[in-house]
């Protein structure tokens, strides 16, 4: 009876040890698995990492030019503004000329006519001279 019960307990320990056999291996597979998965997801966070970098890197440099050429059409709007405001100056200046000068033409025209009137009159008076002493000895 205890021969029988000592097969029957060494048995149930060898079938119990096959099982702890079997599900540390199991466990073993599955660690394994997860360190892979682990490994897998360290290369994909470093891939991501370094795309995320790259798109940094690209956009710094993208928003650099953008700066740089802002300014450049800043100092161009500048340059162009002052160029407006001397050509604005110098239209006034030109007008302010043109006034002068057309007043002078005026004024000219005016002293032409007084002085082709005068002459008109002039004229007429020494014809009318020549004609009294044409009649006069």
């Amino acid at each position: 009876l205890i021969s029988s019960a000592t097969n029957s307990l060494r048995i149930e320990t060898e079938i119990l040890e096959k099982k702890l056999q079997d599900a540390q291996l199991k466990l073993a597979e599955k660690d394994e698995e997860k360190e892979k998965e682990i490994q897998s997801l360290k290369r994909l966070i470093t891939e991501l990492e370094f795309q995320l970098t790259m798109e940094k890197n690209n956009n710094e440099s993208f928003l650099d030019n953008m700066r740089k050429e802002i300014k450049q059409k800043s100092d161009e709007l500048e340059k162009l503004t002052q160029e407006r405001t001397q050509l604005i100056h110098n239209l006034s200046q030109v007008q302010e000329e043109n006034t002068l000068l057309q007043e002078t033409v005026r004024r000219e025209c005016e002293e032409r006519y007084e002085l082709t009137a005068a002459l008109t009159q002039a004229r007429e008076q020494v014809l009318e001279l020549k004609k009294l002493s044409g009649n006069f000895p």
